[in-house]
């Protein structure tokens, strides 16, 4: 992985994968050029991310942006990363006043409570593959799949996540190859196979194809 810009970090393989993938898939091969020096970019760690995505869960980006500042509030600021001891210190009463339910308090507090008691392995992370992390993850409660393959794509760049349950790969998939009609996993999946193992890559092209502006978790 390499810098890019403040605090950003971007995959090293950015550029072998866009050249695999246009060599191998005539759709990539009309992508790829469209979104010049666009690529995926991580930011914050791990327990942050995740904490986001929770606060995040079915609300709109701007409404899931005013909560975390809220919440953020709590522990002394509008913060870029905040630690499970910061969680676990809260009153369950306050999280709620920073506009968090009930549901999304006990998920945050889960969360904590696994980083803190270190049930989830970060340091060994690099060395397990995306299927021992999902498993890891989908363990939390608040955590499901789809959650866990964006942490993969986003956070810790892995390039060959076919996020099956996304439904802009799916319309990305459906309008790219398919002329708009609907698709199936399997026909996703077997589009997918062509891409490997740069499948996060071409993922993201799809998704940048349904909106310029660049998606990040």
């Amino acid at each position: 992985m390499s810098p890019r810009g403040s605090g950003l970090v971007t995959p090293a393989y950015w550029d072998e994968a866009c050249k695999h993938l246009a060599k191998r898939d005539r759709v990539m091969r009309k992508l790829i050029p469209q979104f010049g020096e666009g690529r995926l970019e991580s930011r914050g760690d791990a327990f942050t991310t995740l904490a986001r995505s929770i606060v995040g869960q079915q609300i709109s980006v701007p409404a899931a942006q005013s909560v975390w500042d809220r919440f953020a509030a709590l522990m002394g600021g509008a913060l870029a990363r905040v630690s499970p001891t910061d969680v676990l210190a809260l009153d369950t009463q306050a999280m709620r006043t920073a506009g968090l339910s009930t549901r999304k308090v006990e998920y945050l507090r889960d969360l904590a409570g696994h980083f803190d008691a270190g049930t989830v392995h970060v340091r060994a992370w690099d060395s397990m593959d995306d299927e021992a992390i999902v498993d890891e993850l989908v363990a939390i409660r608040g955590i499901g799949r789809w959650t866990a393959e964006m942490f993969l794509i986003f956070h810790l760049m892995r390039p060959n996540v076919l996020p099956l349950d996304d439904l802009g790969l799916m319309k990305g998939i459906s309008l790219n190859y398919f002329s708009g009609e609907p698709v199936t996993r399997n026909e996703a999946r077997e589009v997918g196979d062509a891409w490997a193992p740069f499948r996060s890559v071409a993922t993201w092209y799809l998704w940048r194809s349904l909106d310029p502006l660049p998606v990040a978790y």
